[in-house]
Parts: structure tokens; sequence; C-alpha cells
């Protein structure tokens, strides 16, 4: 009975040897302890964040930028307030308005204070701008 309960041991895979770091070439964990290197990545929350080159300026901050862009086909409309309007008189077309402001698509914006009635033709014109004008009996047409 004795030669039985001598022999006992745990099953093979069970058990591991405690690790030992720092302790000697020896023990295969000396030096720098399994950590790798020296400095900020040996230390306890030292990550480097991905694309970091030391200090270097970054590739993609080197490189131009590139991709499309709309910005050239975008429509700049001449903005013309009710200050403008009052300059004008009777039915105006979008070709008077190329005579006396500066050629291109025109929108009318509420601005400062009408006067008198006024028919006009533009492009654009906001909600409130449109109010103003069929207020004081004046028309809008949209081209």
């Amino acid at each position: 009975m004795a030669n039985l309960l001598s022999s006992l041991k745990p099953n093979e895979g069970s058990t591991h040897y405690r690790k030992r770091v720092g302790r000697g070439i020896g023990s295969g964990l000396g030096g720098y302890s399994g950590k790798g290197g020296k400095g900020q990545t040996q230390r306890s929350g030292g990550s480097i964040r991905r694309g970091f080159e030391g200090g270097q300026t970054p590739l993609h901050r080197r490189l131009p930028k590139f991709g499309f862009t709309n910005a050239k086909f975008k429509t700049v409309y001449n903005v013309l307030t009710m200050k403008d309007l009052n300059q004008l008189s009777g039915s105006v077309t979008i070709a008077d308005l190329e005579k006396h402001f500066k050629g291109g698509p025109f929108k009318v914006i509420n601005t400062g204070k009408l006067e008198k009635k006024v028919n006009i033709e533009v492009n654009k014109i906001t909600a409130q701008a449109k109010e103003v004008i069929e207020k004081l009996g004046g028309t809008v047409k949209l081209v």
C-alpha cells in the first residue's frame, strides 16, 4: 500500500513550472525578462500607434491629397438683396439683371427692406423673399 501512495503524481500536462523572470540567462527569461527590447515597448501600457514613425512626418502626411471633388462644377449664384431690387423698376428679366449686375445665375434673399412692387425673373429665391415680393403685389418667376 505504501508503495502505491508514493508513486502518485499529477496527470501529464496538468501542472506547470512557475515562470521566474529576470533570474539569469540560463532560466530562458533573463536579460529583458521576455519583454523584447528596451524602453517604451517594454513598459506597461507602452504601445506605439499604427503608422507612427518615431517623430518623422508620417507617410500619410507626406503624400499629396487625391480623389474626387465636385467644387469645379458647383453653381455659384450672385446674391441679390431687397436693397438691390429697390434699384430696379417694373418687370425685370434675367437679361436686365445681367446688364445691371455682373452676369451669372441670380438668387434673391430677404435682406433689407423692399419699398416698391417688382415683377422679377430669377434662378432661385428664398421663401421669405418670395413672400415679401408677393405681399407688395409683385410676381416671381423661376427660370
